[in-house]
Parts: structure tokens; sequence; C-alpha cells
């Protein structure tokens, strides 16, 4: 037997190994891709929402198909006909003799495996364009033609796009196969290179004219759409979009000439087929190259040039008109009501009398601050927490509706430690409660005046289901449910004082996939790569498993084609906790409208990241949809809040069943909607700039605003972020739960930017009224400043009260000892004839567990300000002694008791201007001052000792000490007429 017979069983035996490797290899694949599906399919059925998983996976399997086709088919017919119809006895040179004979023995593969790589590529480019056929092929007229053509804008948003990428898609195609069919006539002889001389067969000649007419007509198209495009161009230098003069009298007729002379070049090389004359399309092409050029871009330099750059603010008068009024009507701010006010800068007595109901809605509460106070009070255990920045709502109170800061009890299993998994997975599934807190109000010591607080749940709210299964910060997945009758698991909340045990519960929702079965088990085990889904026996026939829990992820996967405002909400609605998340349908293709940056338009100091917004330019906004998430059973629902939009009206059609009408929406659930932040800050950007409807004043830019940066905030180039509060605007009957910002002028000269300029406020209560928005719900009122007036924005406000004497003193004051003061929001409030700020201080200690506590007010109104221990105290300090009104939190002060968490409350002084030197006083200031610098050293030795009684003990005493400091200052600064600051 040779060697060789004996080696091929060898060979034989590994070809069978690696062969069976190979299949197991892909059958392991196969596997885990389809428990994703399986997994995604049992997600969106017990969600209610399947459909939309289906028609999505219909849609792009569909354009891949169509994709992979429309190029494969094609590439593979000019490859074959190129082969088919090559000379046979074609006398080839050497080196293209060498190609071929490389190039034959993998000929038939070549010819279908190109085709199908590239089909697989152009498959794949096109399922990621699904959204745009199914926008054209539901796209719903919008009721509004453009200037320009007078075409409904529907087409340039739905339709407009998908034709211009077909148009790209083919002309690829048209490119491949064009160089695809040259590659193999060489190959085969059908096209011969000898020095200068070229030859083509007759079929190579015909088949590369025809496919070169072909490309040619596609071009002619795609130039002609191209008129339609520049009506969402950049022109005018940037300022505006849209077709500008030069656009209308140059570019647009410009094209629809090249258009023209493309379709004839492309009739040349149809004639060369026949003719076999070269000649004529060649010159054709040269043809459009000279005219692309001279049309295309010099004679509208010329126009752009010699024309309009002389007279471009009259010229361009008409077309900045049409990019105003198109602007302000894609962004939803062409209805804004427009005041002058001649804002009072003399803080007069009785001038808040007209005010009053504002005055006593006033949030001093600030719910970017005060997220450590609900920490430490409301936390209870280190595996609950709440989020840094936290809402605000308003809920009905003894009749009355009340500005509330609000917040859910999450779980935070990062504070559980290394508990195992089975903790984490089974025991640890859920938060508890809502808090909230008075905005207007605070306790004495200056603790947030919590209505609703506690575990369990008690206050105002009355009976609701306080566990919160789906929030910002629930657990990536856990294993809920339980047969009836067995023991719960789930730990409802910890135990309290005295004898009180722990509390657990079983979940009895729906809020997830069951895993009633083996198979579903191991999906979800290779899913989470757990193998307790499947081998614990925890797990049982009604378990069910909850992912995708962040509101904002389930709203997302079931309404794909909705931007997401960045700061979902939890209301009480119902007796359910319910998270209420507002939706937009944007678009970047509305005729004439400008295009911002949504990630830059949205980003301020409490929202900076803009991640994940990606190419996000839009020129279109509406907010189309409200949404809720069940915080128990997560359980989603969308409403149709813009039944008019027709780009839901489009979306409608292609998940038809989705969205409900407004009419399903109950009063209690329509008293929590607000306007969105998001949506505000957008539009405040666009009336920065389109508040001017004047084309010459636009194009000057005489009269542009910008936001101010936050004056509170660390980063000093952060913008102002919008803030809620009720108040009554100038030309309203009631106060009105509203949101608001303000306005300096654009300027690079630091000398201009803190002046106000502009008072933007939108009506944001959608009422209590099922089914039935506010009439006044989304009014956007516009308070301008005359230009003569020059009152102080935030940024000077702020200085203001930095560089004040009496209110620096009382601030360092309540610095010593390593105290961390924090101003929390600057508010503005048109009021008594001038406008009011507001600014509340917080104090907080260096201790680990501390948190900040409302100590003091500051007020400012024209040039004066006061600093007091409450707003209602300030108010009539700064209004000469009585301001004819009463804020909130009357009746409030500090103590100086000591707050949980090593924070002290204080009596900080009044301040503002200055008195007769009293020894006594200074004695008393200068011993409390010596006892505090005693006390601090005392405390830190107690903390280096890990000593925490005497820690405590201490740090008790060192805020006393500080109070008694802060009293006899304020006894030395006066505390009548001395509290408040003169002119500056």
């Amino acid at each position: 037997m040779t060697s060789a017979a004996v080696g091929r069983p060898g060979r034989r035996r590994r070809a069978t190994i690696w062969i069976t490797l190979g299949i197991v290899a892909v059958l392991v694949i196969a596997f885990f891709i389809f428990t994703s599906l399986y997994t995604d399919v049992l997600w969106f059925q017990q969600l209610g929402y399947l459909e939309v998983l289906t028609t999505q996976w219909f849609a792009g399997w569909a354009m891949f198909l169509i994709g992979f086709f429309a190029m494969a088919i094609p590439l593979w017919l000019c490859m074959f006909l190129a082969y088919r119809l090559r000379p046979v006895y074609a006398k080839l040179d050497s080196g293209v003799g060498r190609y071929q004979q490389v190039v034959e023995p993998l000929r038939r593969v070549a010819t279908y495996g190109i085709p199908i790589i590239f089909g697989i590529f152009a498959g794949a480019a096109a399922s990621s364009r699904w959204q745009t056929a199914a926008l054209w092929l539901n796209g719903v007229p919008a009721g509004k033609t453009d200037p320009q053509f007078h075409l409904d804008v529907s087409f340039y948003m739905f339709a407009l796009p998908f034709y211009r990428s077909v148009l790209a898609y083919m002309s690829a195609v048209t490119i491949i196969a064009l160089l695809a069919t040259i590659a193999t006539c060489y190959l085969y002889g059908s096209v011969r290179v000898n020095g200068r001389e070229v030859r083509i067969s007759r079929a190579a000649r015909v088949q590369i004219a025809v496919i070169a007419a072909f490309y040619l007509l596609l071009q002619a198209v795609s130039i002609w759409l191209d008129r339609y495009a520049s009506l969402t161009d950049s022109s005018v230098d940037g300022r505006v979009n849209g077709a500008a003069y030069t656009d209308v009298t140059a570019t647009i007729p410009g094209r629809a000439i090249l258009a023209g002379i493309a379709v004839l070049v492309a009739l040349l090389f149809v004639l060369t087929a026949f003719i076999g004359r070269w000649r004529y399309p060649l010159v054709g092409t040269a043809l459009l190259i000279v005219s692309a050029i001279i049309v295309g871009v010099i004679y509208p330099w010329g126009v752009q040039k010699l024309i309009v750059a002389p007279s471009e603010k009259t010229i361009e008068s008409t077309y900045i008109a049409r990019s105003i009024e198109s602007t302000q009507q894609a962004f939803g701010v062409d209805n804004v009501k427009v005041s002058t006010y001649d804002a009072k800068t003399d803080a007069k007595q009785g001038a808040l009398r007209k005010d009053a109901d504002t005055t006593a809605s006033i949030r001093i509460l600030d719910p970017s601050v005060v997220s450590g106070a609900f920490a430490q009070l409301q936390q209870f255990r280190q595996y609950y927490g709440f989020g840094q920045d936290l809402d605000v709502d308003r809920y009905t109170i003894d009749g009355k509706e009340q500005d509330s800061v609000v917040a859910v009890r999450e779980l935070h299993q990062s504070g559980l430690g290394d508990s195992g998994k089975y903790n984490e997975t089974f025991v640890y599934t859920h938060g508890y409660g809502l808090v909230a807190a008075y905005g207007n109000k605070r306790q004495a010591d200056g603790q947030p005046d919590f209505f609703e607080s506690g575990i369990p749940t008690s206050g105002a709210l009355g009976e609701y289901q306080p566990r919160v299964y789906f929030g910002e910060d629930s657990p990536r997945y856990s294993i809920v449910g339980a047969p009836k009758g067995s023991k719960p698991v789930e730990l409802d909340y910890p135990a309290g004082s005295g004898s009180q045990q722990a509390t657990y519960t079983t979940y009895s929702g729906n809020g997830g996939p069951k895993l009633d079965n083996l198979f579903t088990r191991l999906a979800y085990a290779i899913k989470f790569q757990d193998e307790q889904i499947v081998l614990s026996d925890a797990v049982n026939s009604d378990s069910q498993i909850l992912y995708n829990r962040d509101p904002l992820s389930r709203v997302r996967q079931v309404a794909p084609y909705l931007t997401l405002d960045s700061d979902p909400y939890p209301s009480v609605v119902n007796g359910r906790i319910v998270w209420i998340i507002d939706g937009y349908t944007t678009s970047d293709q509305y005729p004439y409208s400008q295009e911002v940056s949504y990630g830059d338009a949205i980003s301020d100091s409490q929202n900076s990241s803009t991640t994940g917004f990606g190419m996000d330019n839009v020129n279109y906004i509406r907010n189309s949809v409200k949404a809720t998430v069940d915080a128990y059973s997560g359980k989603v629902t969308l409403y149709a809040w813009d039944a008019s939009d027709p780009v839901l009206k489009t979306w409608e059609k292609v998940f038809p069943g989705t969205v409900k009408p407004i009419s399903d929406m109950s009063g209690a659930l329509m008293s929590h909607v607000r306007y969105p932040a998001d949506l505000f800050k957008v539009q405040r950007e666009i009336l920065a700039q389109y508040h001017v409807t004047d084309p010459g004043s636009f194009f000057s830019r005489t009269d542009a605003w910008q936001v101010p940066d936050d004056p509170s905030s660390s980063d000093a180039t952060s913008l102002q972020p919008p803030y809620y509060l009720t108040m009554q605007m100038p030309g309203q009957k009631s106060p009105q739960f509203s949101l608001y910002t303000t306005y300096i002028p654009q300027s690079t000269s630091a000398s201009n930017r803190s002046i106000l300029k502009g008072y933007l406020a939108v009506d944001s209560n959608a009422g209590n009224k099922a089914g039935t928005k506010a009439s006044d719900y989304g009014t956007l009122r516009l308070l301008r400043l005359p230009s003569q007036d020059t009152i102080p924005g935030p940024g000077q406000v702020q200085n203001n009260f930095d560089s004040d004497p009496g209110v620096s003193t009382a601030l360092n004051l309540l610095r010593q000892g390593s105290t961390k003061v924090i101003n929390g929001n600057l508010l503005t409030l048109p009021v008594g004839g001038g406008l009011l700020y507001v600014e509340p201080v917080y104090v907080q200690s260096s201790g680990s567990t501390s948190y900040p506590l409302l100590q003091k007010v500051l007020v400012s109104f024209g040039d004066k300000i006061a600093f007091e221990d409450t707003l209602d105290g300030a108010l009539d300090v700064l209004f000469g002694g009585d301001s004819g009104a009463t804020a909130g939190d009357t009746g409030t002060g500090s103590t100086s008791d000591t707050g949980s968490g090593g924070s002290s409350t204080t009596s900080p002084p009044s301040s503002g201007g200055t008195s007769a030197q009293n020894s006594s006083e200074e004695q008393k200031l200068q011993a409390a001052l010596t006892d505090a610098k005693q006390a601090l050293t005392d405390r830190e030795a107690a903390l280096k000792a890990g000593d925490w009684t005497t820690y405590g003990a201490q740090d008790a005493r060192l805020q006393k000490d500080l109070a008694d400091a802060l009293a006899a200052q304020q006894a030395l600064s006066g505390s009548s007429s001395g509290s408040s600051s003169g002119s500056k």
C-alpha cells in the first residue's frame, strides 16, 4: 500500500472533523441570532406592540431584497451579456491573455459571486433607508405650499428625499455595471487597446452606449430634482435657508437647462449605439461639462457678485421674508403674542399687590439642588435613591394647585454592595413611592416641606400603587412573580423602627414575558448571560422577566420615529405612578425653514450631554405625541397630542392602531401634562433671531438676541435653562403654570451681554378636562423691553448679589468651617410693573452625610437687592417695608437646630447697608467666631479619630456658634432699612 493511499483516510477524517465543526459553529451562531429575535418577539408581544416590530422587520427585509436584486441583477446581466457577446476569435495581447487564463477557471463563480457580494452590500444600505421609503409610500398632504414652486410641503418632507435616494442608488448601480461591462469586454477582447487606437466590437459598443445613456438620463432627472432641493439649502451667507435671488434667477433655471442638455447627450449615446460614431456623445459630454461650469457656477457667481452683493439687503428682502414666515411655521412660533413691557425699576411700597397670586406661588425650592436633601431625608436605605435633578409638577392640595418638586424613590442596586446574583435578580426588584414637596415652602430649619413622603407612603396624594418596577434607574433585569399562596421574596420596603419587620411582596402585574417553559428560559439565559434563569428554583411557571425598564427606552422601542424629550417626569395619575414623556416628530426638509442642531439647542447647565443625537439638524418640529409608562406594569400608551401634524399622520399609517386619540386621555392625566422643556428650548433659540419680522432688520441683525449663561452654574458657558413657574404674565387674567426664559443682546462685547431685552413664556397647563386641551395651552407670550431700557439681566443681577458688601459678609460667615454655600436657580418674574429676581441660597456642611438646607433668599428689583431668611421678608424689605403681597413661605424661618446629616440651620444676618458700630455686639461676634474656630478644630479631630458621636456634637456646636456670630452681625448691620442695598 502506498503512502498516498495511507494518507487519504487521515485527510478525509480531518476534513470531516472540520466540516462538522463548521456546521456546529454555524448552528450555534444561528441559535444565538434566533434567541435574540425570539426574545424581541416575546417582549413586543407582551407589551402589545408586536406589529411595530414585525412592520420594521418586513420593511427592512423588503428594502434589502429590493436593494439586493436592483444591484445584483443588472450587474449580472451586464457581465453575462459582455461575455456572451464577446468576439470568439479576438486576438489578445500577451498581458490580457495571461489575465484571461487566470480568471477563466473562476469565471462562473465570479459571474454570480460578484453580483451577490455587491447585492448584499447594496441591500444592507437600502434596508437602512426603510423609513424614507415608508414616508414616501404613506405620506399625507400638509395643507401648506411652498412660495416658489407652490407644491405641498409634504413633497419636500416625504417624496423628494425618497426620489433623490433612489436616483443616487440607481446611479451607483449604473456606474458599477458600466465598470463591470468595460472590464469584462476588455478581458475577453470586445475592447482592445493598441497604442492610441481603441477598437470596440459592435455588441460592446451598443451595451456601453446604452448604459452610458441611461446614466445620463438619471443625472438629468437628478439635476431637475435639485431645483426643488434648493428650497432647503442654506443661502444669503448662511443666514437663512431656501432659494434666494441668485437661486431663483440663475441656479434654478440653470439646472433646468443642464437637465435638458443631459437628456440630449443621452440621446447622442443612443445614436452611437446604432451608427458607431463616438465623436458626437464625446462632444456632447464636453458640452455638458462646459455648460455645468458656465451655467451652474460662473453665471450664478456673476449674478451674486454683480447684482446681489451691491444691494443685498434690498434684493434679498423677499426671500428673507419667505424664510422668516416658513421658519416660524415650521417651529410653531408663528402665533407668538408679542407685547412691549415698560419695566419699572423703582421698588415702591405695595408694588406687588396686583400680583399677589403670583407672589404666593414663587418656587423657592430648586429641583437641581435639593436632590441631596431628598436623599438624606427620604432615602431610608443605601439601596434607594433619587435622580440628580428632580422634576417640577403640580398637584391640587386643599383645593389649591401647588407647584411641586417631585421624585420617585428608585432602587439603586449599586448600594447593595456584593449582595449576590440571587438577591439582585429576585429580591431587590423595585423602588418604592413618590416623594413630593411644596415648591414655594420650606420647613423652619430649611428642609423641604413634604406633602407626600415616607415608607409606607403617606400624605396628600391618597392611596396609589407605590411600587416602581419601571424607572430611569431600574435594574437591567429582574425576575418577579410566583404562584398564588407562595411565600413572597421581593423586598417591598425595609424594616422601620421598633419591632416592625421588613415587608415582602409578589409582583402581580403584567410587565414582562413569562418564563413558563425551558426554551424561553434558555433564550433569556443566553441573552443576559445568566445561568440562574435556567437553573434557579426561584424561577417558576408564573415568573416574569422585566427588562428594557427605562421609560425612554420603552417608548423609543414602540415608537422609533419619535425624538423623545430628555426629561421624563413621574406623576400620580388615577392611583398609579406614571412616567410622562413628550415625543417629537421632526424633519430637516421643510422648505425655507432655518436648520438648528437639536442637541445643541437643548443643551444647557442642567442638560449638557448631546450624546446619541448624531446628525441632528432639524428645521421642523412638533410635540405630536404624549406618552405614558406605568411605573408598575410598564405599559406604554401613546396619545396623539397634535393630530394635525402630517408627519404623525404618516407614521400612523405605517403603524396603525399604535397611537390613541387625545379623547382617550383622562382628566387626571391631563392635569399633569405640561409644555415640554426641550421643545421650548428649540423654539427659544429660533425666536432669538426670528422674533424680528422685518427683512431689513433681520438681515442687519440689529435686534438679535441670545439666551444668557446660567449665573448659578460653575460652567460659565452653559446656558440658563428655562424654568417652570406659576405666574401671571401681563395680559393674562389669572396665574398659569408656565415655562419661561429670558433674552439678552447677541453681542461679542461683554459690556452689553447682561442687559435684558426679552422675556418669553409659554402657557404650560393643559387643564384637567378629559380629552380636551386648555384653550390657552401652548400660547407663547413674548415681552419686548424697550431698547432704551437698561434692565439688568441674570448675569448682572448675580454680580450685584456677589459684590454687595453686606451679602458677601454674610455668605463668608456661612462658609466658615468648610460649610458650602450653594446658589439656587435665579428666577425672573414680570411682577410689580417690573422684573423681580429671586434666588434661594442653600447651606451645606462638609460632612459625608450632609445635604443642602434653604437658609436665605436673595431678591432684586431694579437696582435694589435684599437678603433675608424668607422670601416674604425679603420682598417686604425690598419694597419699602410692605410689598403688598404675601409669599408662600410666610411664617418659615431659620432656627439653630441641627438637621439630620450634619448640616445645621442658622440665622444669617440681613445685609445690604451699614450702621454704626456697637462694641457689645462686636465682642459677641468675635467671641462667637473664636468658639466656632475651636469647634471646627475639635470636629476635624473627631473625624480623623472616627468618633462619630463627638463629631456630631462638635458639628452642632459649630453651627450654633455660627448662628450666634450671624446674629451678632445682623445686629451690627441693622435689621431695618439697612437690610436693603442702595443704588449700585
